[in-house]
């Protein structure tokens, strides 16, 4: 079981962090990525992240802005967003999946996962 949290209101610009706690022993054996859904569009990717943490991916969106990460001590992966603009306005997706395929056109697809958090919004405004 996923939960997300960490979502709110920011002006543009601004920085939020959002966290997504795993329940269970095996949250080191899943690739953890986060996906985002505006009103009236289809999920789409944001970032990925192995499961050593050796490898992320980002969509190009997002690149050089947001920063994946993961505590697997903690059971927790981490989106740190900063230079928030009003477009990045969504509602916020962890997911995760014990696929081995850790290549970015395979974790941008949003049916490859079989766990899903709640979701949590953020909202930038102008």
């Amino acid at each position: 079981q996923l939960q997300a949290s960490g979502g709110g209101l920011v002006q543009a610009g601004g920085s939020l962090r959002l966290s997504c706690a795993a329940s269970g022993p095996t949250f080191s054996a899943y690739v953890m990525s986060w996906f985002r859904q505006a009103p009236g569009k289809e999920r789409g990717f944001v970032a990925a992240i192995s499961r050593d943490v050796a490898i992320t991916h980002y969509a190009d969106s997002v690149k050089g802005r947001f920063t994946i990460s993961r505590d697997n001590a903690k059971n927790t992966v981490y989106l740190q967003m900063d230079s928030l603009k009003p477009e990045d306005t969504a509602v916020y997706y962890c997911a995760a999946t014990q696929a081995n395929n850790v290549g970015s056109y395979y974790l941008r697809v949003p049916s490859h996962y079989n766990h899903w958090g709640q979701g949590t919004q953020v909202t930038v405004s102008s």
